[in-house]
């Protein structure tokens, strides 16, 4: 309700209540109308869909850092059909084209700011490709605007700069993701073996020049849910193996190896004690190492720790 309205009934001084349906503002105590004709602020249209619902909402001050101009600046749209619906001429469609193309220059004024929008366009891509939240989008934007003043990104590539800090993103946010599947989603196959190796070298530049507290470190027990959640291993199979991960981690077992290979190895470990028939060549395409990795890394835990399990028998019904 707007400060300048009343707030309380004039005549009984009770409270008013907003009839949004009428346009109208009454009183709950002896329903006189107080104001009409009030502004609506909702959407323009009545929608079930959330989507639609979300298009046709109106402007607000919210704003967001995957946009270079922070999403608050208008955007004429792609449309052949004026506000009530009618069909526009060819002479007016045009003339939008041709401002559409103008104020699409206008907003990217400098080399710096196109190539902030460029990189956050692939940013929001990519993110969409990989299924991963607004939160690690979010994140990416903030840790890209923040790399000015430690790393200078011009002449860099756009496909492994983008990786590079959208892997940092997931880190921050606690989630798993390698940098293999993040370029997997952004170059072609041909490209992934090169585009990964420039990114992990963009990557170590950042952590050293922004400091260790940008990149926090993924525990095991993440890669062993991803794993388990991947391949639809039973709950009491994750468990065990996150609590084997927890019993061993005061080891060397996973002191320069692949996180996700010690994952696979406990996950399997787990199901071998339980009885559960999961292959190691299931577990390794998941996981992304070979079989030959996850025997290697059972060997190691086997060897290093003896593992005991107690089963709790069934109660026998009579």
């Amino acid at each position: 309700m707007n400060i300048l309205e009343p707030q309380s009934c004039p005549e009984c001084q009770s409270s008013l209540v907003d009839d949004m349906q009428n346009g109208e503002i009454i009183c709950s105590g002896c329903g006189v109308v107080v104001a009409d004709q009030i502004a609506d602020s909702g959407p323009e249209t009545i929608s079930s869909n959330l989507e639609d619902k979300m298009k046709l909402a109106r402007a607000t001050g919210q704003t967001t850092y995957s946009q270079h101009d922070l999403g608050i600046t208008t955007e004429i749209s792609i449309s052949t059909k004026d506000f009530s619906g009618k069909t526009i001429n060819h002479e007016v469609a045009n003339q939008m084209h041709n401002l559409r193309k103008w104020q699409q220059r206008v907003r990217v004024a400098s080399p710096r700011e196109r190539r902030l929008a460029n990189v956050l366009s692939k940013m929001g891509e990519t993110c969409n490709d990989l299924s991963l939240s607004k939160n690690v989008l979010e994140t990416a934007s903030m840790i890209y605007r923040n790399l000015d003043g430690y790393v200078d990104v011009k002449g860099k590539s756009v496909v492994s700069i983008t990786a590079a800090t959208i892997y940092m993103a997931c880190k921050q946010c606690s989630v798993v993701r390698s940098l293999e599947e993040i370029c997997r989603g952004i170059c072609p196959p041909k490209d992934v073996k090169s585009k990964t190796k420039l990114a992990a070298r963009y990557y170590r530049t950042m952590v050293m020049e922004m400091g260790q507290l940008t990149a926090p470190v993924v525990t095991m027990d993440k890669y062993i849910s991803k794993i388990a959640n991947m391949t639809q291993t039973e709950v009491r199979v994750e468990r065990l193996a996150l609590e084997i991960a927890e019993k061993t981690k005061e080891s060397n077992i996973a002191d320069g190896k692949a996180p996700n290979g010690i994952a696979a190895a406990y996950l399997y470990v787990a199901s071998v004690l339980l009885g559960q028939n999961v292959l190691q060549r299931d577990v390794s395409s998941i996981a992304g190492v070979t079989e030959v990795t996850i025997r290697n890394r059972c060997k190691e835990i086997l060897t290093s720790y003896k593992l005991k399990i107690t089963l709790r028998p069934s109660l026998a019904k009579f």
